[in-house]
């Protein structure tokens, strides 16, 4: 699932960056590849000699916060240029283990060699990296067979469409296909204002909070989303992203 953003919601886009990711994920173990994935050569092959509960209990030393190195071939820079770019020259280069959070990983399927795991995780998550970390927990290696991503945030693949379904689409359908910028947003705290208050801040002007608590909010005025505010310790609610144009007062009568 690839979410794409148009007009005013790029100003949003940010948040499916931040967001948690939902994967399935094929594994297939006994292989290792240069690549991490099925695109790579293969640089090692190993016995299977683990069974699904040994499977099993090593996914659970995976959960919570983990350090991962990165791959060898990722988009990560080391002065200016791109971690694959290093890769293809065969130049090594020092590679910085992150922190990352695995939220939920579960077997779905398990027929050796491969196993299909749904992967719950934080941004920056490799899941090819995942893959070569769990290969090695059992005693073997491993390698990404085929990767999908089910959800981002509050996006998942029902709301989706295919590709196909898109292009065959009239053009003046594809507004409809849109979701609102809100949706991007959800997990924030609504906040009601006034159609003024709105404006104000639309052109960036703090306005007084009343006795709102500090934090960030999805401002909405006259029943649509305006945009994102933050109330800040002073009691001032400050604009963050606003949409354009503002809710008028014409629209709210």
């Amino acid at each position: 699932m690839l979410p794409l953003c148009f007009g005013e919601a790029t100003k949003f886009a940010q948040a499916l960056l931040d967001e948690r990711k939902e994967y399935v994920a094929d594994v297939r173990f006994g292989v290792a590849t240069s690549t991490g994935d099925a695109e790579g050569d293969i640089v090692e092959e190993c016995a299977i000699a683990f069974a699904r509960t040994d499977l099993d209990e090593a996914l659970k030393g995976f959960l919570g916060t983990i350090r991962q190195l990165p791959p060898r071939y990722s988009a990560l820079k080391h002065k200016g240029r791109n971690y694959y770019e290093y890769a293809r020259a065969g130049i090594e280069i020092p590679r910085v283990e992150r922190e990352v959070r695995i939220d939920a990983i579960d077997v779905v399927d398990w027929a050796p060699p491969l196993a299909v795991l749904r992967i719950g995780c934080s941004k920056g998550t490799y899941i090819r990296t995942l893959a070569e970390d769990i290969g090695r927990a059992v005693g073997s290696c491993a390698h990404i067979a085929g990767l999908r991503r089910t959800a981002v945030g509050e996006l998942t693949l029902a709301q989706a469409i295919t590709l196909a379904e898109l292009e065959a689409s009239e053009y003046s359908e594809c507004d409809a296909l849109l979701l609102s910028p809100e949706t991007l947003v959800m997990a924030l705290l609504p906040l009601e204002a006034s159609v003024e208050t709105v404006i104000a801040l639309t052109h960036g002007r703090p306005v007084l909070a009343g006795d709102t608590a500090p934090g960030r909010y999805r401002c909405r005025s006259a029943g649509r989303f305006a945009g994102t505010v933050e109330v800040d310790c002073g009691g001032l609610i400050r604009p963050l992203r606003m949409l354009r144009p503002p809710v008028t007062p014409a629209e709210a009568s």
